[in-house]
This record gives structure tokens, C-alpha cells and sequence, in this order.
């Protein structure tokens, strides 16, 4: 099992979106697993572009938060954060309506960065968007 604390709660991950651009989207962590983390967000006219289509820039703020989440999740939080460094998304297929759910998986949990792999798909398990997120794990800064 990759998560430092055992496999999380979705309660208390949901909890933790609150007041947060993923609360705004309307995003749901929905699975967790020993090596992934699902989370799903609406497609309806919050999350569209001008045309009535899933915004890429949605989809990327799902595949962001449910790769930091699941970053997060293995590192020691007393001693370390993980940050953001960059995220690829590539939009493979348009939606209008509906559910879609994002999964993470790592390729990479290293001391100093991890790599993960996130897949976007729909209802019918069909694939939207495919990302990739890297994230720095650095000292924990003391406030």
C-alpha cells in the first residue's frame, strides 16, 4: 500500500474540500484503493466552455486535485508538503453532460518527487482526458 497513514476516509477527504475551488466544481472523492484515489466532478454548465463542452481547464483542476490529494496522502505531513511542479493534460474525447470521474495512480513516489498518472473517463468507462502531475515533496515550512 502506497498511503503513509493506511487507506484515508472519503468523509474526511471530502471534508477537507470545503470552501476550496473542488467544493466551487463540485468535485467528489468517490474511491481509494491500496495504489489509487478517484474523485468525480459534473459536466453541466459550471464546468462547460463557451460551446457546451467540458472545459479543459476543468478537467485539469480534477486530475490536479485528485493527484496532489493522493500525493499528499503519501508523504509525512508532520515533516513534509507536496507542491505542485507541472501537469500535461491531453483532452481526448469532448462531453457535454453528465459525470466525470478521474483516477490516480503513481508511476513514480520518490523521496523527493512523484509522478502520477491520471485518467479521466466517463460514465461508460470511455476515456476524456489523460494528465500527468508531477509534484515536489519538500520540508514542511513552519508558520
Amino acid at each position: 500500500m502506497i498511503w503513509y497513514n493506511g487507506i484515508p476516509s472519503l468523509a474526511q477527504l471530502n471534508e477537507m474540500t470545503t470552501g476550496t475551488l473542488s467544493a466551487h466544481l463540485n468535485m467528489k472523492f468517490t474511491d481509494v484503493g491500496e495504489d489509487y484515489l478517484s474523485a468525480s466532478m459534473p459536466v453541466n454548465p459550471t464546468t462547460h466552455q463557451p460551446m457546451g463542452l467540458l472545459h479543459g481547464g476543468a478537467s485539469a483542476a480534477l486530475a490536479e486535485t485528485v493527484g496532489s490529494v493522493a500525493g499528499w496522502l503519501c508523504i509525512n505531513k508532520e515533516k513534509q508538503d507536496c507542491v505542485g511542479i507541472e501537469l500535461n493534460c491531453n483532452h481526448i474525447k469532448g462531453k457535454r453532460e453528465g459525470l466525470v470521474t478521474a483516477t490516480a495512480r503513481p508511476l513514480h513516489i520518490g523521496a523527493s518527487t512523484q509522478v502520477w498518472d491520471i485518467k479521466l473517463t466517463d460514465e461508460n468507462n470511455k476515456l476524456i482526458c489523460v494528465g500527468r502531475l508531477t509534484v515536489a515533496v519538500i520540508k514542511k515550512v513552519q508558520l
